[in-house]
């Protein structure tokens, strides 16, 4: 983390990859090259699976997937609600979960400090591409400012690398949303509460949630945030 490194070798390795695998490889070589602890590309389709090429250790790869912390890591669902790269000290990490999620991350090897990237694929894919190390804030902040446009580069690459690769992962294109689902969801994106948005198109909140679970499947959406974010990514809404 000290000198800033020539990252056109990490592209052209980029660029030959021919497998899946090899982007563990490319991993590797970024997170040597820049000298910090973890790269992590991980990607989670519609329909809730995963894929993953990551420097972390195969105990805490397991473990995350065994205790089911996609559902509760805030590094996931934070990022679901942003389209911006995100320092891990601005999300929320307050709650009970959270915090053993962390300790239990911590003791796995995960580092203090993260820079996620989250990226909206086609047809509703969504991914994060992830530098994470432990050192303390000033260190981090000298490296996320050298790095950041690097990273965010990075970030892209790799996953138009995944979608070359693994072609029949990517979802299937969504049915198109109804009216009144476009309603829904553009209020909701607008940042409206659900007794708000039923209230302004006259229905019952009961009737809202049928509208907002129709769109989140036919978008093939983890959640409603989710849902909303595909939908504004393919144009769907426009707030």
């Amino acid at each position: 983390m000290g000198t800033k490194v020539d990252l056109d070798p990490i592209m052209e390795a980029l660029v030959a990859t021919s497998a899946l695998e090899d982007l563990e490889r490319v991993t590797v070589q970024l997170r040597d090259t820049l000298g910090i602890d973890h790269i992590v590309y991980h990607w989670v389709d519609s329909a809730g699976e995963q894929y993953g090429a990551a420097t972390y250790s195969e105990t805490w790869i397991a473990r995350y997937a065994e205790h089911n912390y996609l559902r509760i890591d805030p590094v996931i669902l934070g990022c679901f609600q942003r389209f911006h790269p995100v320092d891990w000290k601005r999300l929320d990490w307050s709650s009970k979960a959270a915090k053993a999620f962390l300790k239990d991350a911590l003791e796995h090897g995960v580092g203090n400090q993260g820079f996620s990237i989250p990226i909206r694929g086609p047809h509703g894919q969504f991914a994060l591409f992830t530098a994470n190390h432990t050192c303390d804030d000033a260190a981090w902040a000298e490296f996320t400012e050298s790095y950041g446009r690097d990273l965010i580069l990075l970030a892209h690459y790799f996953n138009r690398k995944a979608l070359e690769l693994e072609a029949n992962r990517q979802p299937e294109m969504s049915r198109a949303l109804s009216p009144r689902e476009v309603d829904a969801m553009t209020l909701l994106a607008l940042g409206y509460s659900r007794a708000q948005v039923a209230h302004s198109l006259s229905i019952s909140e009961h009737t809202l949630r049928v509208y907002i679970e129709s769109a989140r499947f036919k978008l093939g959406a983890l959640n409603t945030t989710h849902a909303i974010a595909t939908a504004m990514s393919r144009g769907l809404i426009v707030v």
